[in-house]
């Protein structure tokens, strides 16, 4: 016979795990390294992604 797996719904604290500081306007930013050149505009852009909601947000230079 083979292992019995427990299926357990997730808690409400695991399912908004992160979100309700993202939902806040409180993002925790990384800058993704692969995109640094923005080729319309012809400029250098930063390019930010939440670690959390994984948002993006671009920043001309």
């Amino acid at each position: 016979m083979g292992d019995i797996v427990q299926f357990k719904r997730p808690t409400a604290v695991q399912r908004h795990k992160g979100n309700t500081l993202c939902r806040s306007g409180f993002h925790k930013w990384e800058v993704l390294k692969e995109k640094q050149f923005d080729v319309k505009q012809g400029k250098l852009i930063t390019v930010y992604q939440c670690i959390r909601c994984a948002k993006i947000k671009t920043k001309a230079l």
